[in-house]
């Protein structure tokens, strides 16, 4: 049984004001694991305060600081991977396969770009007789989410360090235990009091105050599109800086000439992956009209093989993340019958023998329209939708028919006819054949967010532009 029961604040752990706690479920058995303090408007006060006093010191440290500092935390961070990997194990149900390689390995992969980026990145630029000037913003709040708790909290904490930023993360409390050991990591590389703080919390207790906080510079939210209206909302009244990355539909467009045994499997596979509990998951998998059949029949093979259980099985996926998702899920599974499309496999209800746990079966949907409601909203589940279309405007009209705009995907033979696709996809980030990038930009169109994440793309968001004009003789 954990407990955490401490917020580190100004370089040390401390003793919330007012104590109050919440239980965090094991989702592969519906117990309680472990328990956490929640915070309060006082706590992210004193949290904020303690980021204000140490932002002039940190804001003014050489590059050569800032490396130091972050090689630290790689030191720390390669010695804690397996912590790391329990922790996410725990909280998430994610199997050690995924908890011990892409979830720890994102927040790995972000920390050693971001030393790289830092390396070379240029703060200063001289145009004529004015300085350009790249300053840090000031006091960041991050709040992150549970589905990749480690890359989200690595791509808003590694860049606002190495920018010069202070700043408070509220880790995710359905998944705060990987945050604490991410924490405890920054606390044994000698992070500067004040320079890093941590609160538990909840999005109106913690999540509030957090945004709303007219000392704090810049919000950093990652999340879903309604609590991304919100922190929104909260933030305006400060005029302060808002980033968000949120929720997602992506079409992956599978075009004629695709290997369809390897593109339609990829897609599968791809969604599938972090039991569909990703934001730039492939849920709508667009195949042609003239292929249905054969992209149906791959489908249903490929999701049939896909082993659901415990999570300490190795070739499984493990859970979704709580009851909530679980109940959401289910509700969308059964809309999406009602409103007449076709279960390919899996289905309403826990896979077979699984009674106890918050599993879902692999799902496969065909004959789907868009305007149908599992097309529509965020599943965040192992929930895939085929639809067909007719020519390539018809996939492009269908792909960008959506609120969303994260990610898209093509998969084809002809690279230049994927290229010129990829180029008419309303979305932040297109992997054409499932291509992956940790220095490619991230982030959304549409009600997908604002800002991008990622390598040097993620350090401006951290950054004021300063002209200081006359700077040299004219």
């Amino acid at each position: 049984m954990r407990e955490y029961l401490k917020f580190y604040i100004d370089g040390a752990w401390v003793d919330p004001v007012d104590l109050k706690t919440l239980d965090v479920d094991d989702p592969a058995t519906e117990e309680v694991s472990g328990r956490i303090a929640i915070g309060s408007a006082t706590d992210v006060d004193n949290a904020v305060r303690a980021a204000r006093r140490a932002f002039p010191a940190w804001s003014q440290s050489s590059r050569e600081e800032r490396l130091e500092l972050l090689q630290g935390i790689l030191a720390e961070y390669q010695k804690r991977s397996a912590d790391l990997a329990d922790a996410v194990h725990e909280e998430m149900g994610a199997p050690p396969s995924l908890a011990k390689g892409p979830q720890v390995n994102m927040g790995l992969g972000h920390l050693t770009t971001a030393i790289d980026v830092l390396k070379n990145f240029s703060f200063e630029e001289q145009r004529g007789a004015t300085l350009v000037v790249k300053e840090p913003i000031g006091v960041c709040g991050l709040i992150t989410p549970w589905n990749w708790p480690l890359n989200q909290i690595a791509c808003k904490v590694f860049p606002a360090l190495a920018t010069g930023c202070t700043m408070v993360l509220k880790p995710s409390e359905v998944a705060p235990y990987s945050g604490q050991i991410f924490t405890e990591i920054l606390d044994t590389a000698g992070v500067p009091a004040g320079v890093y703080n941590m609160v538990f919390g909840d999005g109106p207790g913690v999540g509030v105050a957090l945004s709303s906080h007219p000392d704090v510079d810049l919000v950093s939210f990652t999340g879903s599109t309604r609590a991304g209206v919100d922190v929104a909302r909260n933030a305006a009244p400060t005029v302060k800086r808002v980033t968000q990355e949120l929720g997602g539909k992506s079409a992956n467009i599978v075009l004629d000439d695709a290997d369809f045994a390897k593109s339609v499997t990829a897609g599968v596979t791809t969604m599938m992956l972090n039991s569909g509990q990703s934001c730039n998951a492939p849920s709508r998998m667009l195949v042609p009209n003239s292929r249905m059949d054969e992209a149906i029949e791959i489908a249903r093979e490929t999701a049939a093989q896909v082993a659901v259980g415990d999570p300490d099985n190795k070739t499984a996926i493990g859970p979704v993340v709580s009851r909530v998702q679980f109940d959401k899920i289910q509700r969308l599974i059964q809309q999406g019958i009602d409103e007449g499309a076709t279960v390919v496999v899996g289905g309403p209800g826990r896979p077979d023998g699984l009674e106890v746990g918050y599993y879902v079966k692999p799902t496969v949907f065909a004959n789907v329209k868009n305007d149908m409601t599992i097309a529509r909203e965020e599943i965040f589940g192992p929930v895939l939708c085929i639809l067909g279309y007719d020519d390539l405007d018809d996939a492009i009209e269908i792909a960008n028919d959506t609120d969303y705009g994260l990610a898209g995907y093509v998969s084809g033979s002809d690279l230049e006819q994927a290229r010129a696709l990829a180029r008419r996809i309303r979305a932040g980030s297109i992997a054409i054949n499932h291509g992956f990038d940790l220095n490619a930009p991230f982030g959304g169109y549409k009600r997908s967010g604002n800002g991008r994440e990622w390598s040097d793309y993620g350090f401006h968001e951290y950054l004021e532009t300063k002209a200081i004009l006359g700077y040299s003789p004219s």
